[in-house]
């Protein structure tokens, strides 16, 4: 499977976000899917979300929660989206994707400071050859 599909059933998503070096930094994330979008939640102050300020290409793949690949690396572009409305429908599509998994770790995670934020993902079409 290759493409979006390679994602539809996964539960972990690799992102792999270059520092200024070209050097990739791979994490492993949940994330949410909505069509052709992959949208993931992290903090605003992260790494990967500082690199996809500076530099927007990415290459995700589908992985297991360890980072091990269960797919292929595919090219995509990310941003940041801020608005309010796409960060409550990408909580709700996570909090329906991981349930109570999610509810622990959010609570957890509630004591660490910083504001979060949605990274919005799209892959890259081949080009036409």
């Amino acid at each position: 499977m290759t493409g979006i599909d390679a994602f539809a059933h996964q539960k972990y998503l690799n992102l792999e976000t270059f520092r200024r070096s070209g050097e990739g930094v791979q994490t492993p994330v949940w994330f949410a899917q909505e069509g052709e979008l992959l949208y993931v939640l992290t903090l605003a102050r992260s790494g990967k979300v500082k690199r996809v300020r500076r530099n927007g290409t990415v290459n995700v793949a589908p992985c297991r929660m360890d980072g091990r690949l269960v797919g292929t690396w595919t090219p995509a572009q990310a941003r940041e989206k801020g608005d309010p409305e796409v960060k409550q429908k990408v909580n709700r599509m996570l909090d329906r994707k991981y349930g109570l998994m999610r509810r622990l770790f959010t609570m957890r995670r509630a004591d660490r400071a910083g504001e979060a934020t949605i990274l919005e993902i799209q892959l890259v079409k081949p080009a036409d050859g």
